[in-house]
């Protein structure tokens, strides 16, 4: 039975791909439906294929077998906040603490705290960690935290540091502690395959950082809270596989966002729940997913995206019913291919076993030069053969145009290239700033009204007025 899968994936490859627009490792799926029985993993070998069958209600697994949540148990909270009070302490940028939140519900799992130098090297050279039963996951991103001369003088030989904000207030107990050098140039250089001048993320949390790394095993005090009327929105992971199993969902396909949601991504969305529901599974659940944590300066800030996000929803462009709308607590580097790893990697912590990924995802216009930094089609090249990845699998987005003789989005027909109208970013931002309509069907009109309302309160920041407000 094992030669004769190998054989249908070899000979019908080329069919399924066009029938379904699937990379190799979601033809697996395809398949599973017709087996009855498991089958071993050819990329792994002695372990077991994630789906070979369809069982209802059952999630796929966290990285490492188990999700790793890094909390101090409530009844050691006063105790352990009373032993950070004595112990050195660091206090941690905006950046640093929204890494302490991703680690701390388990996104990274089976990460314990922030990274030690060989997981480090690990991360810069494979994109991907041995754990000690030799398997291997995904990790593409460093998860590190910075310090100066300073701070490492301070520390001055004790096995433990306090992770403070706001003064003297302590989160997190950083424990067996290992300092090491922080070669920013060969950090930089591996994460973006580029050292030039102008990466968002790199000026933002790494260039004025200290030379030195400092990981360990991470006890967050109490959960991270931001305050901000969104934090019903932060689902852990944990939360997460509960929401989708009180759902009895059989397949959930995440969707990764940091712009508006117009009706193009949602004819993506619907069309993949289609697509799942004709591959036999019986209730799959979307994950929109929009990123929550750091994002440069140009994009529309987290609380007017989830309001728009919200709308969409009460327009009915998706389904309230099929749809979990969470924040992702990750700060955004704009790595691309090496990036969109670890928003995939996340994503399987979560419980999706289905990823949705388009063109040039985490991508950025090159700082210096009038291109891309990234070609369009390497994310979702590299997502497909990407070390401890094999158990997602890898939806591609289709090409979503204006269709002029629908008058609305509709996926773009390359026999009939003039009915088609692409409306950039750039394109959409400028209707919104000067209060113009986007064509019929190309956005909610909820969704629309807040993209202008947002706009609109940059003009009056920027002529003097009040200061941007936050959405109601």
């Amino acid at each position: 039975m094992l030669i004769f899968l190998f054989n249908i994936r070899s000979l019908s490859l080329k069919i399924l791909k066009q029938k379904f627009n699937l990379y190799p490792k979601s033809i697996s799926s395809y398949l599973s439906i017709f087996l009855s029985h498991k089958v071993a993993d050819p990329i792994r070998p002695g372990s077991i294929m994630s789906q070979t069958r369809i069982h209802s209600g059952l999630l796929i697994e966290p990285d490492g077998g188990k999700l790793v949540e890094l909390f101090v148990d409530e009844s050691q909270r006063d105790l352990k906040r009373k032993e950070a009070l004595n112990l050195p302490k660091i206090k941690l940028t905006k950046i640093d603490v929204e890494w302490v939140h991703v680690l701390s519900e388990g996104w990274a799992s089976p990460l314990k705290g922030f990274m030690r130098e060989s997981e480090f090297l690990q991360t810069l050279h494979f994109n991907s960690i041995r754990l000690e039963d030799g398997s291997v996951v995904n990790m593409s991103v460093p998860i590190v935290l910075a310090i100066d001369d300073s701070q490492k003088n301070q520390i001055d030989g004790s096995s433990s540091v306090a992770l403070v904000v706001d003064g003297n207030n302590p989160i997190a107990i950083l424990s067996d502690i290992e300092i090491y050098k922080h070669n920013k140039e060969e950090r930089i250089a591996r994460t973006w395959g580029t050292t030039a001048p102008g990466l968002p993320y790199v000026d933002e949390a790494i260039t004025h950082s200290g030379n030195w790394l400092i990981g360990g095993d991470l006890k967050v005090i109490e959960p991270v809270k931001y305050h901000d009327g969104l934090d019903s929105f932060r689902l852990s992971p944990s939360e997460l596989r509960d929401e989708f199993t009180r759902r009895n969902a059989d397949a959930v396909f995440a969707f990764q966002l940091r712009n508006p949601v117009h009706n193009g991504h949602a004819l993506l969305m619907t069309d993949t729940r289609r697509r799942l529901l004709e591959m036999g599974y019986k209730n799959p659940v979307l994950l929109l997913h929009p990123l929550g944590g750091y994002t440069k300066e140009d994009d529309v800030p987290l609380h007017w995206r989830m309001k728009q996000h919200e709308k969409v929803l009460e327009d009915g462009v998706l389904d309230p019913e099929t749809t979990v709308l969470s924040i992702f607590p990750s700060p955004m580097h704009y790595a691309g291919p090496t990036e969109v790893q670890w928003h995939a990697k996340a994503r399987i912590n979560a419980g999706a076993n289905f990823y949705i990924v388009g063109r040039d995802p985490a991508g950025m216009s090159h700082p210096l030069e009038k291109r891309d930094l990234y070609d369009a089609d390497h994310g979702k090249k590299v997502l497909s053969m990407a070390p401890g990845l094999e158990r997602l699998n890898i939806l591609p987005f289709k090409v979503a145009a204006y269709d002029k003789t629908k008058n609305g989005m509709a996926f773009f027909d390359p026999s009939r290239p003039q009915d088609f109208i692409f409306i950039s970013g750039t394109k959409m931002r400028t209707l919104a700033k000067t209060k113009e309509s986007p064509p019929d069907g190309f956005m909610c009109p909820g969704g629309w009204k807040v993209l202008v309302e947002y706009y609109d309160s940059l003009d009056q920041a920027e002529n003097g007025g009040v200061s941007e407000p936050v959405p109601a």
